[in-house]
């Protein structure tokens, strides 16, 4: 029982070190990694490349392929671009056993020590996240540790000396190997617990390899399950993961287990730890190599395996996927993209409900009902977003971009609400066949027009993030509410004199107070905008 404790707590310390310090990375690389996968091309070489840096910074080609599935998914990447990020994600996730496999457990107390002392005493944002990376690199090593002093004992138990000459047999090996990445979700931690029994003479290479191959083929559990309600493409992508991995596993254990063997006892003789480091390794490294003249084969088997054709209908979400929470600064820009969607949106929702205005369309009016409703969705769709992502680690500037979203998706939404309140009113002017003179369609054009112009500025100066547009927003926002009231005036002027119907009179004046309330929602974006940037 004592072993199984102390195996079980230095893993968890093992997985949490590993998830420390990919968080901390995370953080330390922030932009630099959004921008790296936003470079994304066809160019299966350069997705390899990507591929095999994103899971070098996030620690797990598991969570890098979840991503890929999430982008995929909200039509952000597609099957020929995915399959190079794929196979980078196998080639990332190899500097994780080698880092392990250097044994620095003498130095890990002082790895944390020298860590936590920088978090203590240092406020920069900066070193704070450099400290997070050491204190993981330290109980990744601690953990590590624990498992091989726990695991000792066993080194004179007959009994689970025999349990271990079952693994002998290739097949058993493979399932060993599944079995365990399966369970924990990372191959990284099945095998952090081959070095810990390796390091205790408990397993050889030839025992070791296939449980190796079975931990690349484990891996591709947690994408296949992510892809479960995902869209035909999506899953397509988890697909084609497995079937890489497959393949690669049937090459090396029916043709390249004996020369792997070979290689990595000549490259580290007596040092199994580094054998299973440096097989791990070169058996990813030539399954990149050998598969990937074959990608677009790979992606037609895909194709032709999960059958049907591309999904079409209206998603509600188009940037967001909780997969790709996986990477949290990623998941910040693909929400700030969903939120300039969604003011897209309710800027054409606007014009929309302007134009049956001028036209008197009912159809129009019915088009902006039913755009509302969508916009409705997509808002609670973004908000649930948005309140997930801010309970993950984020940066200062990842955080203050969230509630700069939360600001900015209530104004955007309550533009919405405003569009619909002119449609409103305009099915009442057409039940009611109102009419209005010329002197006041022609002031509603002018209004109509500068708030268009507004919003336009305001989505320009959100997307750009663009001080200078933000500040003519708020100065032309004065204008919108000294015409509010000169019209408002003259208006009331008219119907003094019978210029215009009294019930005309009421809609008139209620729809350049919608249309003022508009221009104060457009003058709240580009405040939030400057709050942040200062």
């Amino acid at each position: 029982m004592q072993i199984a404790f102390g195996v079980i707590g230095g893993l968890g310390l093992f997985l949490y070190g590993m998830n420390l310090m990919g968080t901390g990375l995370q953080k330390a690389a922030g932009e630099k990694l959004k921008r790296l996968i936003e470079i994304l091309t066809s160019n299966r070489i350069m997705g390899v490349l990507v591929g095999a840096v994103v899971t070098m910074v996030i620690q797990s080609s598991s969570a890098t392929t979840v991503m890929v599935v999430g982008f995929v998914n909200a039509g952000l990447m597609t099957l020929k671009q995915a399959v190079g990020v794929i196979m980078g994600a196998n080639v990332g996730t190899t500097v994780t056993a080698q880092l392990i496999a250097f044994n620095l457990s003498d130095a890990a107390p002082l790895i944390v020590g020298i860590g936590v002392a920088i978090w203590l005493f240092s406020s920069n944002k900066k070193h704070k996240e450099y400290a997070e990376i050491l204190i993981g690199f330290g109980i990744l090593f601690i953990g590590m540790d624990m498992m091989s002093g726990s695991l000792k004992p066993l080194s004179k138990s007959e009994t689970f000396i025999n349990l271990l000459s079952s693994l002998n047999n290739p097949v058993v090996g493979l399932l060993v190997g599944f079995g365990l990445t399966t369970i924990l979700q990372s191959s990284s931690a099945s095998i952090g617990l081959l070095l810990a029994l390796s390091s205790q003479g408990l397993i050889d290479i030839g025992m070791a390899l296939p449980i190796l191959f079975g931990d690349n083929i484990g891996t591709t559990t947690t994408a296949l399950l992510s892809s479960i309600g995902a869209n035909r493409t999506a899953k397509r992508a988890a697909f084609m993961h497995f079937l890489f991995n497959v393949i690669g596993t049937l090459l090396f254990m029916l043709v390249l287990q004996y020369p792997t063997r070979e290689l990595v006892l000549r490259l580290s003789p007596g040092n199994v730890e580094r054998q299973i480091a440096n097989a791990h390794t070169f058996f990813n490294l030539a399954n990149v190599i050998v598969q990937l003249p074959f990608a677009g084969l790979l992606v037609k088997a895909a194709e032709s395996l999960i059958k049907g054709d591309i999904e079409t209908e209206d998603q509600v979400l188009k940037y967001i996927d909780t997969r790709i929470m996986e990477t949290p600064s990623v998941a910040v820009g693909q929400a700030s993209k969903e939120v300039l969607r969604m003011g897209k949106m309710v800027q054409n929702n606007l014009a929309t409900a302007l134009d049956s205005f001028y036209t008197k369309n009912e159809k129009l009016t019915h088009k902006v009902f039913d755009e509302e409703k969508r916009i409705n969705e997509l808002e609670r769709g973004i908000t649930n977003h948005l309140v997930e992502l801010s309970g993950i680690p984020l940066t200062d500037k990842e955080n203050v971009t969230v509630t700069t979203l939360f600001h900015a998706i209530n104004d955007i939404e309550r533009i919405g609400d405003h569009a619909d309140n002119i449609a409103e009113l305009t099915q009442y002017r057409i039940d009611n066949n109102l009419w209005f003179s010329d002197d006041a369609i022609e002031e509603l054009r002018l209004m109509f027009d500068k708030i268009q112009e507004l919003y336009k500025n305001a989505l320009l100066a959100f997307k750009t993030a663009d001080p200078d547009i933000a500040r003519k927003v708020i100065r032309d926002e004065d204008e919108i509410d000294v015409m509010e009231k000169k019209y408002r005036a003259s208006h009331i002027e008219r119907l003094n004199h019978q210029g215009c119907q009294p019930s005309s009179g009421i809609i008139y004046l209620d729809i350049i107070s919608n249309l003022e309330r508009v221009g104060d929602h457009c003058s709240n974006i580009a405040m939030y905008i400057l709050d942040a940037l200062e």
